[in-house]
Order: structure tokens, then C-alpha cells, then sequence
């Protein structure tokens, strides 16, 4: 199934493997905590194992030539030869059960930064982009707000976008 609105698509199937010939660039939130191991991010290290340690490593500092590891900004890996995997970091902290806090960990502000680095990205590589619902599971932001972020960085200055959503389960 494949629902379109202009340059955003959305898809029921696996983000993890993007379709398509042309280059792309795979979109999933991070935390800016170093944290790595819940949610979307256990899918991705299943199907490559670069994006999880270069995320570990610039957390630690240990990333020569990479931007500070803080909220909006972007890590972009080379997991194929014309695919990136972009650990956007968009959201403080994790969610923890135990803590009682009205404010979910997603920071919109700062996930349309790093969606303003990927576009600029996406555009030097003449590359699509493809995501889950970005920020909208663990880091408990909403979807419809989100998108629009989506629509006003990347599909509305011209990048094509799929959103993938996993098959209902039987």
C-alpha cells in the first residue's frame, strides 16, 4: 500500500530497506544521551552494524572531524555504497517509566535542524529520503507535528520522502 502527497510517501513495509536504485539516506532519531538499544534503532543494528558504533564513538567524543554530539545535529554513516544511514539527535534524554514527567524526550526544534542538515545532505547526493515515523515512538512526539516538519524541510525544497509503516501484525 502507498499513499502520496507531493514529494512524501508513505509505504507499508521495512525501513530498514529502503526501495529504490537512486541514493538515499535513512532518517531515525537518536537521543543525546549515548543510549543506543530500544525501539527502531534494534532493527537497524540487525541490518548494519557501522551506524550503531559510529554513534557510540561520537557520543564518547571519540569521532574525529564530526560535529558535537548534541541535540539537532547529525551523524551521517556510510552503510552501502549508496546508502547513508543519518543518526539525527532529536530527542533529550530517554523515556523511563519510573520517571513522571508530562514532557516526552522528542524536541522538535531540534529535529528540524538536523531534517535542515539531512536535506542539505540529501541534495549534495542527489539522494532520497526514507524513515519511520521519525521521533513519534519512544521519544513520545506526535506524528502530525512531526510531519509537518517533514513537509517544510525535506519534501516541500524538493527532496523526495518515504515513511515507512511495518505491516499490521496478524
Amino acid at each position: 500500500m502507498r499513499r502520496c502527497t507531493g514529494m512524501l510517501t508513505y509505504r507499508i513495509g521495512d525501513a530498514t530497506q529502503p526501495e529504490g536504485t537512486d541514493p538515499k539516506v535513512l532518517v531515525h532519531v537518536c537521543n543525546d544521551q549515548g543510549h543506543w538499544g530500544a525501539g527502531f534503532v534494534l532493527a537497524l543494528s540487525r541490518r548494519f552494524k557501522a551506524p550503531e558504533s559510529a554513534y557510540r564513538a561520537w557520543a564518547k567524543g571519540q569521532a574525529d572531524g564530526q560535529d558535537p554530539f548534541e541535540l539537532g545535529r547529525v551523524q551521517f554513516v556510510n552503510v552501502e555504497p549508496t546508502l547513508w544511514v543519518a543518526n539525527l539527535i532529536g530527542q533529550h534524554d530517554i523515556a523511563r517509566q519510573a520517571r513522571a514527567t508530562s514532557v516526552p524526550p522528542v524536541r522538535y526544534a531540534a529535529i528540524r535542524e538536523g531534517l535542515s542538515r539531512v536535506r542539505a545532505f540529501a541534495q549534495e547526493h542527489q539522494a532520497s529520503v526514507h524513515m519511520p515515523r521519525i521521533g513519534a515512538g519512544l521519544a513520545g512526539g506526535d506524528w502530525t507535528v512531526i510531519e509537518g516538519i517533514v513537509q517544510d524541510e525535506l519534501a516541500s525544497q524538493g527532496v523526495p520522502v518515504t515513511v515507512y509503516d511495518l505491516p499490521p501484525r496478524p
